[in-house]
């Protein structure tokens, strides 16, 4: 089905944006891992942006209720399933639907698709509220991963024209990262964000919005996991992050610049370091032949502008054939990376620990 992922850590999500609710339900976790529920509920709050003028006005409790796998603050090594009540939904601002599809969403393919019985009520299944169980998912995968000494982290390192300042790739600033958390738009440098808030403000106040870009982080993974070609690293991240709403371009390392560079400014070259063995540059983003090669992971990730927006646009009326124009009037962000720097996070929170069990699997003794 569409709405899983994974071999042996899989995740399903669920539900429709202004359904009863939406939920996840991952499959592989091993018994035994204690899980600090405060840090996931506090990883869902930036999610969540409640109060910020640069996000929907909807609010939502968020409170993941746990249905299984979870006894004690310990998995049970039973698939853990968790639900989020939807109570603050809108469905009379999308009576056009689906007679008028809305410019950059799935509505008229989702149409044609469930040859008209998809609930397209707020986007439905297609909708940026699923990204809330998938959030926890990867919240639940940040857990785990942190017993294993890796740390995640991301900020916003573009919104428009504005752009913060990129990471350190060879040793990122993992306790930065984790510091402009407090900050309404996450970014190193503080007057970045805030010109990135402006900026969002005033495209806001125009009827329109901004697209933006996620870069994050990940450290402590040692050399070895992942494996060549359809499990490779890149391709089991890239599936995670690029199913997030509104992302559309994933890149690792240099990603595209690579293309304009030479090998003997590209590749990175080895030496040792206290005993260990390191690059003195991070062109691959720590991953090699679809392997990490125990430098951090490094990887970009581009969110168009949101589509919802005020300004009249033109459409079809698809029960009278012929053109139509369209202004909506939900409730939407005015540009979707802000909020989504944690479930980046999660996603290749998520990616990584899949790695992780394939390469514990892998090794005697199942220590990776």
């Amino acid at each position: 089905m569409s709405s899983r992922i994974g071999r042996l850590l899989s995740v399903q999500i669920f539900g429709e944006s202004h359904g009863p609710a939406v939920g996840v339900v991952l499959d592989g976790l091993p018994a035994g891992l204690r899980l600090d529920m405060e840090a996931v509920r506090a990883h869902l709050r930036r999610r969540a942006a409640a109060g910020s003028a640069i996000a929907t006005p909807r609010r939502e409790a968020d409170e993941p209720r746990v249905l299984s796998g979870l006894k004690h603050g310990v998995t049970t090594g039973q698939p853990l399933c968790a639900v989020f009540e939807n109570a603050n939904t809108h469905s009379s601002d999308y009576a056009f639907l689906p007679d008028r599809p809305r410019p950059g969403h799935a509505d008229y393919p989702a149409w044609v698709r469930s040859a008209g019985h998809d609930d397209l009520d707020g986007g439905g299944h297609h909708s940026g509220r699923l990204t809330l169980p998938h959030a926890f998912a990867g919240a639940v995968a940040l857990e785990c991963l942190r017993g294993q000494g890796v740390r995640v982290a991301a900020h916003v390192l573009s919104v428009g024209e504005e752009s913060d300042r990129p990471l350190d790739a060879l040793a990122p600033d993992m306790d930065a990262l984790e510091a402009c958390r407090a900050l309404p738009v996450p970014t190193l440098d503080a007057k970045a964000g805030e010109r990135m808030y402006q900026a969002i403000v005033e495209a806001r106040a125009q009827g329109d919005s901004l697209g933006g870009e996620v870069e994050v982080a990940a450290v402590g993974m040692p050399a070895g996991w992942g494996a060549p070609y359809f499990e490779g690293v890149e391709a089991v991240a890239a599936a995670q992050l690029f199913s997030i709403p509104a992302v559309k371009g994933v890149a690792f390392g240099a990603g595209f610049a690579a293309a304009r560079m030479r090998a003997s400014a590209y590749n990175d070259p080895y030496d040792v370091v206290d005993g260990r063995v390191v690059t003195t540059r991070n062109s691959a983003g720590g991953l090699l032949g679809g392997l990490t090669n125990g430098m951090p992971v490094l990887a970009r990730v581009a969110f168009r502008p949101t589509p919802s927006i005020s300004l009249e646009q033109r459409t079809v009326s698809l029960s009278r054939m012929e053109p139509a124009a369209l202004s909506v009037r939900g409730r939407h962000d005015p540009c979707v990376a802000v909020r989504a720097v944690p479930v980046v996070e999660g996603a290749l929170a998520l990616a990584l620990m899949e790695l992780w069990l394939e390469r514990r699997a892998t090794l005697p003794g199942g220590n990776a």
